[in-house]
Protein backbone atom coordinates (compact mmCIF):
# COMPACT_ATOMS: atom_id res chain seq x y z
CA UNK A 1 0.00 0.00 0.00
CA UNK A 2 1.26 3.23 -1.05
CA UNK A 3 2.28 5.92 1.77
CA UNK A 4 0.42 9.73 1.04
CA UNK A 5 2.38 11.38 4.02
CA UNK A 6 4.58 14.37 3.20
CA UNK A 7 6.59 16.98 4.29
CA UNK A 8 5.74 20.73 3.63
CA UNK A 9 7.00 23.90 5.18
CA UNK A 10 8.62 21.73 7.80
CA UNK A 11 5.43 20.11 8.57
CA UNK A 12 4.26 16.32 8.05
CA UNK A 13 0.94 16.38 5.85
CA UNK A 14 -0.89 12.75 6.11
CA UNK A 15 -1.19 13.76 2.41
CA UNK A 16 -0.65 15.87 -0.20
CA UNK A 17 -3.98 17.43 -1.10
CA UNK A 18 -5.05 20.81 0.04
CA UNK A 19 -8.33 23.07 -0.70
CA UNK A 20 -7.09 25.92 -2.69
CA UNK A 21 -8.20 29.39 -0.91
CA UNK A 22 -11.66 30.44 -2.18
CA UNK A 23 -13.17 27.51 -2.86
CA UNK A 24 -13.02 26.00 0.76
CA UNK A 25 -15.27 26.70 3.63
CA UNK A 26 -15.78 24.34 7.11
CA UNK A 27 -19.83 24.74 6.92
CA UNK A 28 -20.23 24.49 2.94
CA UNK A 29 -17.57 21.68 2.41
CA UNK A 30 -18.16 19.84 5.24
CA UNK A 31 -21.76 18.99 4.38
CA UNK A 32 -20.43 17.12 1.57
CA UNK A 33 -17.27 15.78 2.56
CA UNK A 34 -14.84 14.99 5.15
CA UNK A 35 -12.42 17.35 5.52
CA UNK A 36 -9.99 15.97 8.11
CA UNK A 37 -9.20 13.60 5.86
CA UNK A 38 -7.16 15.71 3.59
CA UNK A 39 -3.43 16.81 4.20
CA UNK A 40 -4.32 20.43 4.50
CA UNK A 41 -7.37 23.07 3.89
CA UNK A 42 -7.05 27.01 2.76
CA UNK A 43 -9.33 29.80 4.12
CA UNK A 44 -10.34 32.27 1.57
CA UNK A 45 -8.43 35.28 1.44
CA UNK A 46 -8.19 37.44 4.85
CA UNK A 47 -7.56 41.19 5.09
CA UNK A 48 -7.45 42.94 8.36
CA UNK A 49 -10.62 45.06 7.16
CA UNK A 50 -14.00 43.18 5.94
CA UNK A 51 -13.74 43.82 1.75
CA UNK A 52 -17.45 43.65 0.34
CA UNK A 53 -15.57 42.36 -2.79
CA UNK A 54 -16.05 43.07 -6.79
CA UNK A 55 -19.69 44.45 -7.99
CA UNK A 56 -21.43 41.34 -9.88
CA UNK A 57 -22.04 39.73 -11.80
CA UNK A 58 -18.82 37.98 -10.47
CA UNK A 59 -18.43 34.34 -11.97
CA UNK A 60 -18.65 33.51 -15.82
CA UNK A 61 -18.29 29.84 -17.40
CA UNK A 62 -16.02 29.73 -20.00
CA UNK A 63 -15.16 26.51 -22.07
CA UNK A 64 -13.06 24.42 -19.84
CA UNK A 65 -13.33 26.74 -16.85
CA UNK A 66 -14.64 30.17 -15.51
CA UNK A 67 -13.76 33.62 -14.40
CA UNK A 68 -13.82 34.99 -11.59
CA UNK A 69 -14.11 38.39 -10.03
CA UNK A 70 -15.55 38.03 -6.28
CA UNK A 71 -12.46 40.83 -5.29
CA UNK A 72 -11.78 38.90 -1.86
CA UNK A 73 -14.38 39.82 -0.38
CA UNK A 74 -14.37 38.34 3.27
CA UNK A 75 -15.04 39.39 7.18
CA UNK A 76 -11.93 40.88 8.30
CA UNK A 77 -9.48 39.06 10.04
CA UNK A 78 -11.00 39.16 13.66
CA UNK A 79 -14.48 38.18 12.25
CA UNK A 80 -12.15 35.20 10.71
CA UNK A 81 -10.56 34.18 13.93
CA UNK A 82 -13.66 34.62 16.31
CA UNK A 83 -16.04 33.13 13.49
CA UNK A 84 -14.76 30.51 11.03
CA UNK A 85 -11.54 29.51 12.17
CA UNK A 86 -13.38 27.68 15.15
CA UNK A 87 -15.79 25.87 12.49
CA UNK A 88 -12.74 24.69 10.64
CA UNK A 89 -10.99 23.11 13.84
CA UNK A 90 -14.08 21.52 15.18
CA UNK A 91 -13.93 19.68 11.62
CA UNK A 92 -10.51 18.32 11.53
CA UNK A 93 -10.94 17.44 15.34
CA UNK A 94 -7.08 15.10 15.76
CA UNK A 95 -6.93 14.21 12.61
CA UNK A 96 -3.39 16.15 11.86
CA UNK A 97 -5.19 18.15 9.00
CA UNK A 98 -3.27 21.46 9.04
CA UNK A 99 -5.19 24.75 8.58
CA UNK A 100 -3.41 27.53 5.90
CA UNK A 101 -5.13 31.02 6.28
CA UNK A 102 -4.46 33.24 3.05
CA UNK A 103 -3.67 36.96 3.77
CA UNK A 104 -4.65 39.08 1.47
CA UNK A 105 -4.25 43.20 1.55
CA UNK A 106 -3.85 46.45 -0.71
CA UNK A 107 -0.78 48.13 1.34
CA UNK A 108 2.42 46.24 2.92
CA UNK A 109 0.77 47.90 6.32
CA UNK A 110 -2.56 45.99 5.62
CA UNK A 111 -0.56 43.01 5.03
CA UNK A 112 1.34 43.26 8.38
CA UNK A 113 -1.28 43.77 10.54
CA UNK A 114 -3.63 41.05 9.45
CA UNK A 115 0.02 39.12 9.74
CA UNK A 116 0.00 39.33 12.79
CA UNK A 117 -3.63 38.58 14.20
CA UNK A 118 -3.63 35.29 12.31
CA UNK A 119 -0.17 34.32 13.52
CA UNK A 120 -0.97 34.87 16.51
CA UNK A 121 -4.05 32.37 16.46
CA UNK A 122 -4.53 29.40 18.14
CA UNK A 123 -4.77 26.52 14.92
CA UNK A 124 -3.82 28.13 12.58
CA UNK A 125 -0.60 26.41 11.24
CA UNK A 126 0.63 28.13 7.68
CA UNK A 127 0.24 31.73 5.86
CA UNK A 128 -0.73 31.88 2.65
CA UNK A 129 0.43 35.26 1.19
CA UNK A 130 -1.57 36.50 -1.70
CA UNK A 131 0.89 39.40 -3.95
CA UNK A 132 -1.96 38.70 -6.74
CA UNK A 133 -3.63 41.87 -4.55
CA UNK A 134 -3.37 45.47 -6.22
CA UNK A 135 -0.85 48.05 -4.42
CA UNK A 136 -2.89 51.12 -4.15
CA UNK A 137 0.28 53.05 -2.52
CA UNK A 138 1.26 52.00 -6.54
CA UNK A 139 -1.63 52.94 -8.23
CA UNK A 140 -3.34 49.92 -8.95
CA UNK A 141 0.23 47.60 -9.57
CA UNK A 142 -0.17 44.16 -8.35
CA UNK A 143 2.61 43.16 -6.05
CA UNK A 144 3.21 39.88 -7.82
CA UNK A 145 4.38 41.41 -11.37
CA UNK A 146 7.30 43.25 -9.60
CA UNK A 147 9.69 41.07 -7.79
CA UNK A 148 10.88 44.13 -5.94
CA UNK A 149 7.02 44.89 -4.63
CA UNK A 150 6.96 41.35 -4.02
CA UNK A 151 9.94 40.77 -2.00
CA UNK A 152 9.20 44.07 0.03
CA UNK A 153 5.84 42.44 1.25
CA UNK A 154 7.25 38.97 1.69
CA UNK A 155 9.85 40.32 3.71
CA UNK A 156 7.63 42.78 5.77
CA UNK A 157 5.43 39.86 6.59
CA UNK A 158 8.37 37.93 7.50
CA UNK A 159 9.63 40.20 10.22
CA UNK A 160 5.60 40.09 12.21
CA UNK A 161 5.43 35.60 11.72
CA UNK A 162 6.56 32.87 13.35
CA UNK A 163 4.34 30.16 11.47
CA UNK A 164 5.07 29.11 8.13
CA UNK A 165 5.08 31.74 5.30
CA UNK A 166 3.88 30.32 1.73
CA UNK A 167 4.20 33.14 -0.58
CA UNK A 168 0.99 32.68 -3.52
CA UNK A 169 2.23 33.57 -7.17
CA UNK A 170 0.74 35.18 -9.77
CA UNK A 171 1.19 33.61 -13.44
CA UNK A 172 0.15 37.15 -15.35
CA UNK A 173 4.14 37.38 -15.92
CA UNK A 174 6.75 36.94 -18.19
CA UNK A 175 9.28 34.52 -16.17
CA UNK A 176 7.47 33.22 -12.66
CA UNK A 177 11.27 32.08 -11.63
CA UNK A 178 12.08 35.58 -10.92
CA UNK A 179 9.06 35.82 -8.55
CA UNK A 180 9.88 32.71 -7.29
CA UNK A 181 13.51 33.67 -6.27
CA UNK A 182 12.33 37.40 -5.28
CA UNK A 183 10.32 35.85 -2.40
CA UNK A 184 12.29 33.14 -1.67
CA UNK A 185 15.30 35.76 -1.04
CA UNK A 186 13.23 37.52 1.50
CA UNK A 187 12.23 34.72 3.54
CA UNK A 188 9.85 32.68 2.01
CA UNK A 189 9.37 29.10 3.26
CA UNK A 190 7.67 28.10 0.19
CA UNK A 191 5.39 29.22 -2.84
CA UNK A 192 2.55 28.56 -4.37
CA UNK A 193 1.51 28.14 -7.92
CA UNK A 194 -0.20 29.29 -10.15
CA UNK A 195 -2.99 32.00 -9.12
CA UNK A 196 -5.85 32.38 -11.32
CA UNK A 197 -5.04 33.63 -15.25
CA UNK A 198 -6.24 37.16 -16.40
CA UNK A 199 -9.23 37.22 -18.74
CA UNK A 200 -13.07 38.48 -19.83
CA UNK A 201 -15.82 37.75 -21.81
CA UNK A 202 -18.27 39.56 -23.46
CA UNK A 203 -21.93 39.17 -24.17
CA UNK A 204 -22.46 39.65 -27.97
CA UNK A 205 -25.97 40.03 -27.72
CA UNK A 206 -26.44 42.63 -25.33
CA UNK A 207 -22.78 44.09 -26.46
CA UNK A 208 -21.67 44.46 -22.72
CA UNK A 209 -18.87 43.16 -20.59
CA UNK A 210 -20.17 39.56 -18.77
CA UNK A 211 -18.44 40.39 -15.68
CA UNK A 212 -19.47 43.79 -13.24
CA UNK A 213 -15.66 44.15 -13.06
CA UNK A 214 -15.09 43.95 -16.90
CA UNK A 215 -11.86 41.15 -15.98
CA UNK A 216 -11.59 38.40 -13.87
CA UNK A 217 -9.45 34.95 -12.81
CA UNK A 218 -9.83 32.36 -15.12
CA UNK A 219 -9.09 28.64 -13.60
CA UNK A 220 -10.21 25.36 -14.25
CA UNK A 221 -8.72 22.17 -16.08
CA UNK A 222 -8.28 24.80 -18.94
CA UNK A 223 -4.89 26.51 -16.95
CA UNK A 224 -3.39 23.44 -15.87
CA UNK A 225 -1.05 22.98 -18.91
CA UNK A 226 0.40 26.35 -18.14
CA UNK A 227 0.60 25.80 -14.18
CA UNK A 228 2.55 22.61 -14.22
CA UNK A 229 4.69 24.35 -16.61
CA UNK A 230 5.33 27.50 -14.19
CA UNK A 231 5.65 24.57 -11.51
CA UNK A 232 8.05 22.80 -13.23
CA UNK A 233 10.29 26.09 -13.51
CA UNK A 234 10.06 27.32 -10.31
CA UNK A 235 11.16 24.17 -8.83
CA UNK A 236 13.96 24.35 -10.82
CA UNK A 237 14.69 27.85 -9.81
CA UNK A 238 13.98 27.41 -5.74
CA UNK A 239 14.88 25.62 -2.84
CA UNK A 240 12.08 25.74 -0.83
CA UNK A 241 8.88 23.33 -1.63
CA UNK A 242 5.41 24.44 -3.98
CA UNK A 243 2.14 24.11 -3.40
CA UNK A 244 0.71 23.10 -6.94
CA UNK A 245 -2.32 24.30 -8.11
CA UNK A 246 -4.24 24.84 -11.08
CA UNK A 247 -6.95 22.81 -13.11
CA UNK A 248 -6.25 19.62 -10.83
CA UNK A 249 -9.51 17.88 -12.02
CA UNK A 250 -8.45 14.05 -11.30
CA UNK A 251 -5.78 12.24 -9.25
CA UNK A 252 -3.75 11.69 -12.21
CA UNK A 253 -3.62 15.76 -12.58
CA UNK A 254 -2.30 15.89 -8.89
CA UNK A 255 0.41 12.80 -9.42
CA UNK A 256 1.12 15.69 -12.38
CA UNK A 257 1.90 18.30 -10.58
CA UNK A 258 3.88 15.85 -8.09
CA UNK A 259 5.97 15.11 -11.09
CA UNK A 260 6.47 18.43 -12.17
CA UNK A 261 7.84 19.37 -8.83
CA UNK A 262 4.78 20.16 -6.23
CA UNK A 263 5.47 18.87 -2.67
CA UNK A 264 1.73 19.26 -2.69
CA UNK A 265 -1.32 19.99 -4.67
CA UNK A 266 -4.44 22.20 -4.08
CA UNK A 267 -8.07 21.51 -5.58
CA UNK A 268 -10.07 24.40 -6.26
CA UNK A 269 -12.43 25.10 -9.50
CA UNK A 270 -12.78 20.87 -9.33
CA UNK A 271 -14.81 21.50 -6.14
CA UNK A 272 -17.43 23.96 -7.18
CA UNK A 273 -18.17 21.61 -10.03
CA UNK A 274 -17.95 18.24 -7.68
CA UNK A 275 -18.22 19.09 -4.30
CA UNK A 276 -16.73 15.97 -3.46
CA UNK A 277 -13.76 16.68 -5.64
CA UNK A 278 -10.94 17.19 -2.91
CA UNK A 279 -11.65 13.71 -1.31
CA UNK A 280 -12.34 11.64 -4.56
CA UNK A 281 -9.00 13.15 -6.15
CA UNK A 282 -7.02 11.74 -2.79
CA UNK A 283 -8.52 8.50 -3.61
CA UNK A 284 -7.58 8.64 -6.80
CA UNK A 285 -4.14 9.97 -6.17
CA UNK A 286 -3.87 6.57 -3.76
CA UNK A 287 -5.17 4.59 -6.51
CA UNK A 288 -2.96 5.53 -9.20
CA UNK A 289 0.50 5.07 -7.12
CA UNK A 290 -0.76 1.20 -6.03
CA UNK A 291 -1.58 0.95 -9.15
CA UNK A 292 1.56 2.33 -10.71
CA UNK A 293 4.25 1.00 -8.08
CA UNK A 294 4.96 3.95 -6.37
CA UNK A 295 5.62 3.43 -2.88
CA UNK A 296 5.32 7.29 -1.58
CA UNK A 297 5.50 10.98 -2.92
CA UNK A 298 8.92 11.13 -2.82
CA UNK A 299 8.97 8.18 -6.11
CA UNK A 300 6.72 10.57 -7.43
CA UNK A 301 8.30 13.55 -7.40
CA UNK A 302 11.87 11.65 -8.02
CA UNK A 303 10.50 11.55 -11.77
CA UNK A 304 11.30 14.86 -12.34
CA UNK A 305 14.73 14.39 -12.56
CA UNK A 306 14.45 12.46 -15.50
CA UNK A 307 12.30 14.72 -17.37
Amino acid sequence: MSNLRTTFCGQQLQNPIVTASGTFSARGSGGFYDFSRLGAVTSKGVAIDPWPGNPPPRVAETRSGMLNAIGLENPGAARFIAEELPQIRSGIGGSGTKIIANLAGRTIEQYVQAARLLDAAAGIDMLELNISCPNIKEGGVSFGTCPTMAAQVTEAVRRVVAKPLIVKLTPNITDITEIARAVEAAGADAVSLINTLTGMRIDVRNRRHILGNKTGGLSGPAVLPVAIRMVYQAAGAVKIPILGMGGVMTGEDAAEFLMAGASAVAVGTAALVDPTAPVRILDELKRFMDEHGFADIQAIKEVRHGL
